[in-house]
């Protein structure tokens, strides 16, 4: 019997988790390999060469390992290595996730919107080209240097002090926030305990249903595979395949 290939995922860290579990909604049959690159974490502080020669390495590994899509689940390396990847690899196909701007535009383009992202993702080129079309002249960008570290450390008190410091002065003032890195989900709580009762756009769930018509236009869909899901750490932390696995099982 032909041996069921993967969907290869990768993130600076465990944040991209979170689109794994919108993913997994969609395609619950599919054969999965999550790539959580600890060593480099996080990209955010490294050049785009950098990130270009580390996000290569990850796919290699990942094509090495009978992959037949890639999903580049974090949000600094979508905006700089999505169309390098693409190029340079042009027999495999890449699913890149971004901040989900555009669902602001399209669902509560009226009201005002922080985005929260990453340094390297509010400056890049990718973002701003999105940010220019849909700019609905209420937006507050917020580059949340060091937040997506301290999510990824799991350091509880310092993530609530960092918020309370960066965010606090948008209470009453925001109604929507996009959530532009995969680690932000995952402190949604902290964020609403400051702001309230805001709405959240993240691009996890519209990457999924695209992930799938991809899959189902080049007939790769699996819908009656064992469901897999492989987990691999750059630096081999035990920690961090227990966060990952119970958030897959109780989030």
């Amino acid at each position: 019997m032909q041996k069921e290939k993967s969907i290869g995922i990768f993130d600076s860290g465990i944040g991209g988790v979170t689109v794994l579990k919108e993913i997994i909604k969609v395609l619950p049959n599919e054969n999965y390999i999550y790539y959580s690159d600890s060593i480099n974490n996080p990209y955010g502080d490294k050049s785009d060469n950098e990130i270009k020669s580390i996000c290569n390495n990850i796919v290699k590994f990942l094509l090495s390992n009978d992959c037949k899509i890639i999903v580049i689940a974090c949000n600094t390396a979508s905006a700089k290595t999505a169309d390098y990847l693409r190029e340079k690899y042009k027999d495999i196909k890449f699913v890149a996730i971004e901040p989900a701007y555009k669902m602001v535009y399209d669902y509560a383009y009226d009201k005002p919107t922080l985005v929260m992202a990453t340094k390297g993702t509010i400056e890049s080129e990718k973002f701003n080209l999105l940010l220019k079309k849909y700019n609905n002249h209420k937006t507050f960008l917020l580059p949340c240097i060091g937040l997506a570290d301290l999510i990824e450390q799991n350091k509880p008190n310092e993530i609530k002090e960092y918020l309370q410091e960066h965010i606090s002065q948008y209470k009453g003032i925001i109604e929507n926030v996009v959530l532009g890195c995969t680690h932000y989900p995952l402190i949604k709580n902290y964020i609403k305990d400051i702001l309230g009762d805001v709405n959240f756009f993240d691009g996890a769930p519209k990457l999924a249903e695209h992930l799938r018509n991809i899959l189902e236009a080049d007939g790769l869909l699996n819908d009656s595979g064992s469901g897999n899901i492989k987990f691999i750490d750059s630096q081999n932390l035990k920690a961090k395949e227990d966060r990952f696995k119970a958030f897959i099982i109780n989030n």
